[in-house]
Formats: structure tokens, C-alpha cells, sequence
């Protein structure tokens, strides 16, 4: 029986391949239950201890959830989904970036500094965190950097960008850079198309009513007006779209977690389920 919140069969088909495989040690609660215990503690935004018990011990989903977050196990799933789904050609290397802005809970707070044991590392910014994202022309989330509320998209655009590294499944380097880039006013900074030519990548970003004025002032000297395809633009909307799908988690609508490492395992399972 699947309760509301967990893992669907097909999910769970799409998930199966990419866990790691246990060879040594005592035997362990079986992952779909732990994984459903995962899920449905981040889908209900609840805290660990009132995790229902069907899904054993709530040690047990917390300490494997840490444990795949801090060895990277919940990045490799998400590669590993998106050079299965780039070998099938299903990724749509338009991608449109954009951030959202994510209210932390006062629980959030009081997690262990850096040079602690075990290390951990806490997100900056005060009661509100930040998600910079950056997905394929579906909506599946390509890469994505977490900051704190106050820091401005511009400045986290190369991060972005830089978190894109999609594997083949064969011989070959991992696919670092979309074909097309779209992107709001906010992304408008002068370095940001240089930074996206200077790659060869397409883009299409409007400019703010300042930078309009300012190369009107210049005259002959302020050169062109950046081509703009409003049709293309229209595409955009995949990324609030994708925003919207991530924060029907609860557990990433509002920030409970201390640390950036399980913060970070949040939104990667969840943008991993996404891809399935």
C-alpha cells in the first residue's frame, strides 16, 4: 500500500538503479522505506521525530539522509538521471535561470560553525535563503546554487552555470553549457553576455530602462541594442514553473534544515524526482 507522500512505483523504478549498493555490514532497513521516510518528511515539511513509524526508527531515515548528503550520494543520483535522460535526447538545452527566494524557520538556526566536529557549514543570510536555478526547456532543473536571501542573482549567474555538468553515459566529456540561455532584467549586467560569448552561447536577456537611457546618452559610442526575440522569451516561464514544483515540498518551501549540506540534499532529491 502507498501512502500519501511516498514513493510511486515508478518512482521508485527510476530510483532503484541509481542508489548504492550496501555490500558489507549488518543488513539495513530497505531503501524504498527509508527513502519513503526521506520524501515524506520533506513533502510534509515535519520534523524528524514525528516521521511515522512504518518507516522504522526515525534515526534511521535522518542518519542515512545525512549520510548520502555529505558523500554526495544525492548528486550523483541527479547526474546520473540526466545522462540517462541526455543519452535518450529528452533535455531541452534552453535553459532559462532565475531565483527564488526560500523564508528560513527560527529552527533553522544554531547549527554547529565551520571547523566543528563533524563539519557542517551554515547558510548565510539571516532568516531567508535563496535557490539560483538554472533548468532545461521542460522545467527539470539543470544546476542550482544556494545563498543567502540577500545576495543578487547577477552576481551567482556564472555559479549557475558552472553547476550544469550533465555525464554521458559512454566515452566523452560531461555537457557543461546550454545552447540558449534565458534570463530576466536581473541577469542584464554588462559581464553576463560577455561571460555567455565568450562561450559561444545564445541568449536572450532584456535590458533595464537604465541601460537604455545610458547607451541613448552615448550616442554612436553606446553601440547596439542587444537583439532581443520576444518569442523566444516566452519561454521563460519554465523556470517559475520549476520554482513552483519544487515548492510543493514544504520542507523547501520554508527553510528547516541548519546546514547547507542538507539543504542542498533537499533540493537535489527533490529536483531528482523531477527528472523521473
Amino acid at each position: 500500500m502507498i501512502h500519501r507522500h511516498e514513493l510511486s512505483d515508478a518512482e521508485w523504478e527510476f530510483l532503484r538503479p541509481l542508489l548504492p549498493q550496501s555490500l558489507r555490514g549488518r543488513k539495513q532497513l530497505d531503501d524504498r522505506t527509508v527513502l519513503n521516510g526521506i520524501v515524506w518528511k520533506f513533502r510534509t515539511g515535519t520534523a524528524w521525530r514525528d516521521v511515522p513509524e512504518r518507516y522504522g526508527s526515525w534515526h534511521t531515515p535522518h542518519t542515512r539522509f545525512r549520510r548520502w548528503a555529505l558523500d554526495g550520494t544525492f548528486e550523483r543520483m541527479l547526474r546520473s538521471a540526466q545522462a540517462r535522460a541526455d543519452a535518450a535526447g529528452e533535455i531541452g538545452w534552453v535553459a532559462s535561470v532565475d531565483s527564488t527566494v526560500v523564508r528560513a524557520h527560527q529552527h533553522a538556526v544554531g547549527a554547529r560553525k565551520e571547523g566543528s566536529h563533524p563539519p557542517t557549514r551554515t547558510l548565510p543570510g539571516g532568516l531567508t535563503s535563496k535557490i539560483h536555478l538554472a533548468c532545461d526547456a521542460l522545467g527539470r532543473p539543470l544546476g542550482f546554487v544556494l545563498t543567502g536571501g540577500n545576495t543578487s542573482d547577477c552576481t551567482q549567474f556564472a555559479a549557475v552555470m558552472e553547476a550544469i555538468r550533465v555525464p554521458r553515459l559512454g566515452p566523452g566529456r560531461p555537457r557543461l553549457w546550454p545552447a540558449h540561455v534565458l534570463g530576466d532584467k536581473g541577469y542584464s549586467s554588462c559581464a553576463i553576455p560577455t561571460w555567455l560569448r565568450r562561450r559561444g552561447i545564445a541568449h536572450t536577456i532584456p535590458e533595464r530602462a537604465d541601460q537604455k537611457r545610458n547607451r541613448a546618452r552615448r550616442g554612436s559610442r553606446g553601440g547596439r541594442p542587444p537583439r532581443f526575440d520576444k518569442q523566444i522569451y516566452k519561454q521563460r516561464n519554465v523556470v517559475e514553473r520549476c520554482f513552483i514544483r519544487l515548492k510543493q515540498w514544504r520542507g523547501i518551501a520554508t527553510r528547516y534544515d541548519k546546514t547547507a549540506e542538507s539543504c542542498q540534499a533537499a533540493v537535489t532529491l527533490a529536483s531528482l524526482l523531477m527528472w523521473a
